[in-house]
């Protein structure tokens, strides 16, 4: 049985994207923090059973696939360009 609470459809929007790009250098940030807090939320809320959760947990494994994937990708593009990462 699953939740009745789905999370969102896409966890990773502009305003994510933003507030990574414009991190200082240094601080972690974690694009997918809220979908893996809902996941844990809904852990506690059903009583630890990971079967009402499965939604939520999906959720964050593609958020973090996405994320990783958009990174590769503008590493890619920087390599390409020939200018240095860190510039």
């Amino acid at each position: 049985m699953v939740s009745n609470n789905p999370p969102e459809e896409t966890p990773w929007d502009s305003k994510t994207s933003q507030q990574f790009e414009n991190k200082r250098p240094g601080e972690f940030l974690d694009p997918c923090q809220d979908v893996a807090s809902r996941s844990i939320k809904c852990l506690h809320r059903n009583g630890g059973n990971k079967e009402m959760c499965t939604d939520y947990f999906q959720a964050y494994r593609d958020c973090k696939k996405q994320w990783l994937n958009e990174r590769k990708e503008a590493k890619a593009k920087v390599k390409k360009e020939g200018s240095s990462w860190f510039s």
